[in-house]
């Protein structure tokens, strides 16, 4: 896979691709206002149909589908607090971060203590000598068979998609990410306060007025959802066949953009929940690209479109790619062994 991006990238320094990139990496206030609305406005609306439908006991085969959407509208807004993340959403880097912040509390996520991960990732993704901070836990072979039998079951268990894809992202999102760690630092661990204490106020607010069963009801799943589409973009974005993974000394930041960031190809409608994310390539070559801007990049910079997209169907695949061999220098699954 990815056949054509060598010649796509040929002579190209990664200083060189960011230049050509650079004219897309203007944030434009209109498009980002309409994004909020076209974003908010829908996941708000959903909550209040959602309030009435739960409470006048309707059927759940006419409220799941309405559950599922506001989950994919989640989704979508923590798009948005990823641009912001990046300072990329709008120009003004105070209101990145009270959107960010905002954006944050609405998908359980401290915004600068994800921040602070997510900047480690993009320093070290495709690196197999700087692995562990914001990605998914990967083994090489070699390290594989020299763990334990305990950890080996461990691995096993975090990478089979009932727990990275079930009981993972609840995990994580609902759970993990409201306790703090005498490793982070003092902004990241007000962020968690400032979230949590959020949180609680919503919960209090919902209790109060609709009642706490009908707010569960709706935020669990909604969360769940949301969770699950979420950690698989994120999954699939650096876990594909064909993916570029290296050491240090030889690491290609190039490369590791073009080639080791999937273009993951998806249905219109998916491609605007998911907003743009799947042009993952461009993404980490530059940044500080908004997702509305992502796709024109691609139409107009031809090296952007040499890379070979990764499709919703072969995606599938990326479930039994496990454990990163060394010698063949690819993705294998837990039978190649």
């Amino acid at each position: 896979m990815l056949t054509d991006t060598d010649n796509a990238a040929e002579g190209l320094t990664i200083e060189v691709l960011r230049k050509k990139l650079s004219p897309y990496a203007r944030p434009d206030r209109r498009m980002a206002i309409v994004q909020l609305i076209n974003t908010l406005g829908p996941y708000i609306i959903l909550w209040a149909v959602l309030i009435y439908m739960v409470e006048q006991r309707y059927p759940a085969i006419v409220i799941i589908p309405l559950i599922i959407i506001a989950g994919l509208l989640l989704v979508r807004i923590f798009i948005l607090f990823h641009d912001c993340a990046h300072n990329a959403f709008f120009a003004s880097r105070r209101t990145n971060t009270v959107l960010g912040y905002i954006c944050g509390i609405l998908t359980f996520t401290p915004f600068d203590e994800w921040r602070h991960n997510h900047l480690a990732h993009h320093g070290t993704y495709a690196d197999l000598d700087h692995r562990g901070v914001g990605d998914i836990w990967t083994l090489t072979v070699d390290e594989y068979r020299a763990v334990s039998r305990m950890k080996r079951l461990g691995y096993r268990l975090y990478r089979s998609p009932p727990v990275f894809l079930g009981i993972g992202p609840g995990y994580f999102f609902l759970i993990a990410q409201r306790f703090m760690h005498l490793w982070k630092g003092q902004g990241e661990r007000y962020s968690i306060w400032i979230t949590n204490l959020s949180i609680l106020s919503i919960v209090w607010i919902f209790s109060v007025t609709v009642g706490l069963k009908t707010y569960l009801i709706i935020q669990i799943p909604v969360m769940l959802i949301a969770g699950a589409v979420g950690v698989w973009l994120f999954y699939v974005q650096h876990q594909f066949e064909g993916v570029y993974w290296s050491r240090h000394k030889d690491w290609d930041p190039v490369k590791a953009a073009l080639k080791g960031s999937s273009y993951y190809k998806l249905p219109r409608v998916l491609q605007w929940f998911s907003g743009n994310i799947g042009l993952h390539h461009i993404h980490h070559v530059l940044p500080r690209i908004p997702n509305y801007r992502l796709q024109k990049c691609y139409d107009e910079c031809p090296p952007m479109r040499d890379v070979s997209p990764l499709t919703l169907r072969g995606s599938m695949k990326s479930l039994w790619l496990n454990l990163w061999d060394e010698k063949e220098q690819r993705l294998v699954s837990f039978n190649a062994l």
